[in-house]
């Protein structure tokens, strides 16, 4: 069983977590950063609106970021799942964390960057089309299917602003309420630019040999052509280690998310968080802001904590 000290943890390795990582290791901080290996967007061959990397795998870039990283001495990036936080039972601000492989760390700051998972509706054969031909987000993937057949599945009448969205990209837009009762003048608006709406209830995703999209299936057994569906899923943070340390959090949109300043800051000192595990609003260039909004503050704070410890050795008679 291994036992470090380190000025700063990031748990997560995803746009977040290494951001921070780079702005923590050009500060000269010792840093851990422990991924799961498990970013929201692996499921996608590819990221869009991501300035300069436009239409490129979001993997590779996580990869080139690691590999970024190896220049500054002193950051580490080890993969593996922290299990627990805890916070020292001393005067000084710090954390133990526990990897599930037993190794203890302790760390005078902690950056949670663990990101969210999505759940979606369950739909026989959606999750096999997800990252694919099932998507949640016209801006990142609305381009590439411009001009085709787009379902889009609601679980919330919020939906309906999703197919507005797509009308923008294609007229071809199916709205599938699945039950879910639309104000009168979300349906006119619909209707009015065009967006067919459809009250039968999707029961099964249906896809090719090949592992594509052939369609959708309704209750009544009536078949559907699509090119590409849109469905908003659960987000669900993975926000275990915040809970553990009594990060404050707010209920929204069906979870509890955590409560950050606009660096990061939660309300338990040393503690910060960023990404995915904030806001699921947060596209892989606002993850990276996130992170590096996050790692320049932690680095502040230690120069404070840093600043204090040495006037207090410099005043002391025998110092």
């Amino acid at each position: 069983m291994q036992r470090t000290e380190w000025d700063v943890i990031i748990v997560g390795g995803g746009s977040a977590g290494l951001s921070a990582a780079l702005m923590l290791g050009r500060s000269r901080r010792r840093v851990l950063v422990v991924d799961g290996g498990e970013p929201r967007n692996r499921f996608s061959a590819h990221m869009h609106g991501v300035l300069g990397h436009d239409h490129s795998s979001p993997l590779d870039l996580l990869a080139a970021g690691r590999a970024e990283l190896t220049r500054y001495d002193d950051v580490s990036v080890e993969s593996g799942t922290v299990t627990s936080a805890t916070q020292l039972d001393t005067d000084a601000i710090g954390f133990e964390v526990v990897l599930e492989s037993g190794d203890r760390h302790t760390t005078r700051r902690l950056l949670v960057a663990t990101g969210l998972r999505d759940e979606l509706p369950d739909i026989p054969g959606l999750t096999d089309q997800w990252g694919r031909n099932a998507a949640l987000c016209p801006y990142c993937d609305g381009w590439e299917v411009r001009d085709r057949r787009i379902a889009v599945i609601a679980t919330d009448a919020a939906n309906t602003h999703q197919a507005q969205l797509m009308r923008q990209l294609s007229p071809q837009v199916t709205f599938y309420s699945q039950g879910v009762a639309l104000p009168d003048a979300a349906h006119a608006e619909l209707e009015a630019r065009g967006i067919a709406v459809e009250s039968r209830t999707v029961v099964e995703v249906m896809g090719d040999e090949a592992g594509g999209l052939r369609g959708i299936r309704l209750d009544d057994g009536t078949e559907h052509e699509a090119d590409s569906i849109f469905v908003a899923p659960i987000a669900v943070p993975n926000d275990h280690l915040l809970r553990e340390l009594r990060a404050r959090a707010m209920r929204q949109s069906g979870a509890d998310w955590v409560l950050v300043d606009a660096s990061g800051r939660t309300n338990v000192r040393g503690l910060w968080a960023a990404g995915n595990i904030a806001t699921a609003k947060s596209s892989v260039p606002v993850a990276m802001a996130a992170g590096n909004l996050a790692g320049s503050d932690i680095n502040a704070d230690l120069v404070e904590e840093d600043i204090r410890e040495a006037v207090a050795a410099w005043q002391r008679p025998d110092g």
